[in-house]
């Protein structure tokens, strides 16, 4: 008798339908997975042969061949424990088979035929409405993330029999409903405040710019000037997430594994900050069996790279394409797997080795060749990609015994929104399009400038030397500039504070 249910697997953050198929032959005991299953697949027999004993069942003395279909993609992990258990029931007639085509089921096992928790439910529990099927049944940990999505049952679970029980309609189990509205309501919180922070006007500027236009930021400074800190609450003045984007960036923390089973939906926008020593996979995402990296963990978020020289050249390159294009695919010779990645790059560095070049109260050891090569370790190509360069000088003690507060997140937070507003009704309702991510023909018809700003950029570049890249970036980063002052066009001024913002272009000469 051959037995059908339904799983899923998770291929980047897609959930595609798997078919777990079981036969019963008459022959010698044994148990044989095809389908192109992992490691972690095949030892599941094992587990799965406990439980079913553990929970008061027998299990078949036949041939029991399981198949998961489609044979194409590669099945890997625990979650496919619990569907293969319960098609290995229904076979033997244990429970009906009938109710298996209604639901999506997903879940590991533990010997003693408890229920644990997978990656990737809520990514599942998409997939599972897109069948049209009634609902999914899944370990209880995993349920609330699944319940945001609305239009199907999930079914939490605790234990195999439980199940069982579910299945057979000797029990019911009331499926799990959250309010999307009301979690993503009260995740709305950050522990930091732009009113924390001590003088440093210039770099608050910047920052305030780089968030109005979603714009890349580098920050240049001496040890314990602040960088970190600015850039930690960076995020605590950028637009809060839609609940669309919250569930995009849950989706993501849920297939790395990543997501606190008490918190189903992340309603604050990630901070990543890795450190230097990260591989190229721990950064954009890889491995044998492709993983987001910090760059998708980043979505919608910051991706701060402190001590950017530090970092591995090749570390570092590998951003580049992630920048400009939002998403990071990974292939593999058994899968290729695309990640979202639109983030906002806000990285900090030192001057030079010691990090006191150009300080006045501090003396540089450092040679003038030591800081070419130091400087030079970041690559003219990524450099062009990082819109504002600003630099962050050393904290005065008496902006450090300043006893009034700086301005809170809230207000800053409400001119960004404003700017934002401008820039989505020039786009025709587009959020996404921040002035940042504005196309070579979108710049011409937005950016529009007069003849004295014209010959001012034609003087930086000239002095400068700047690439065709880093003159884009100006007019990008002016028109944020004017945004934030409600213009409809750019004057000098806003070019001329868009200049400045290329302070290391500046050092390197």
């Amino acid at each position: 008798m051959i037995v059908k249910a339904i799983s899923s697997a998770v291929i980047g953050i897609d959930s595609h339908p798997v078919t777990v198929e079981v036969d019963l032959a008459a022959g010698l005991p044994l148990f044989s997975t095809v389908g192109l299953p992992d490691v972690a697949v095949r030892e599941s027999k094992d587990r799965i042969k406990a439980a079913i004993k553990n929970s008061g069942y027998p299990f078949p003395g036949h041939h029991v061949t399981v198949n998961l279909a489609p044979a194409d993609i590669r099945k890997e992990g625990t979650a496919f424990d619990l569907p293969i258990a319960v098609a290995i029931l229904a076979a033997q007639g244990i429970l009906p088979a009938a109710p298996l085509a209604d639901y999506l089921t997903l879940g590991e096992l533990s010997l003693d035929g408890s229920v644990k928790g997978v990656h990737g439910a809520l990514s599942a529990a998409f997939g599972a409405k897109a069948l049209g099927i009634r609902g999914m049944i899944l370990p209880r940990p995993n349920a609330g993330e699944a319940a945001l999505v609305a239009g199907i049952e999930v079914i939490p679970v605790d234990r195999l029999a439980e199940v069982v029980e579910f299945l057979g309609g000797r029990a019911s189990i009331a499926p799990l409903a959250v309010d999307a509205e009301e979690l993503f309501r009260r995740s709305l919180d950050y522990p930091f405040d732009f009113s924390e922070i001590c003088g440093q006007k210039q770099a608050k500027r910047a920052l305030e710019v780089a968030a109005a236009g979603s714009h890349n930021l580098l920050m240049i400074g001496p040890p314990g000037a602040g960088k970190t800190m600015l850039a930690q609450r960076l995020v605590t003045i950028l637009p809060d997430l839609t609940l669309a984007e919250a569930v995009e960036t849950t989706q993501i923390f849920s297939v790395a594994g990543l997501l606190d089973r008490k918190e189903a939906l992340l309603g604050t926008r990630p901070f990543r900050s890795p450190h230097h020593t990260i591989s190229d996979a721990g950064l954009v995402g890889g491995g044998h069996t492709p993983r987001p990296g910090e760059i998708s963990l980043a979505h919608h978020g910051v991706l701060f790279l402190d001590e950017l020289p530090e970092f591995r050249k090749n570390t570092l390159d590998a951003l580049r394409q992630p920048v400009e294009d939002g998403r990071v695919t990974i292939s593999r010779a058994a899968l290729t797997a695309t990640y979202p990645a639109r983030f906002m790059l806000v990285a900090a560095m030192n001057p030079c080795p010691c990090g006191f070049f150009g300080e006045r109260n501090r003396p540089c050891r450092c040679t003038p060749p030591q800081v070419r090569q130091y400087q030079g370790r970041i690559s003219g190509p990524l450099l062009d990609r990082i819109d504002i360069h600003v630099e962050v000088p050393a904290v005065p003690y008496r902006d450090l015994a300043a006893r009034e507060p700086g301005e809170p997140s809230a207000a800053i937070k409400a001119r960004i929104e404003r700017a934002r507003a401008i820039q989505k009704h020039r786009a025709g309702g587009d959020e996404t399009l921040v002035n940042a991510r504005l196309s070579g023909r979108q710049l011409r018809a937005f950016c529009a400038i007069d003849e004295d700003s014209r010959q001012l950029i034609e003087m930086a570049v000239d002095r400068l030397g700047l690439s065709a890249r880093a003159h884009t970036r100006i007019l990008r980063v002016a028109r944020t500039i004017a945004d934030l002052e409600g213009l409809p066009g750019i004057l000098p001024s806003h070019i001329a504070e868009a200049i400045q913002y290329r302070s290391l272009d500046r050092r390197i000469l």
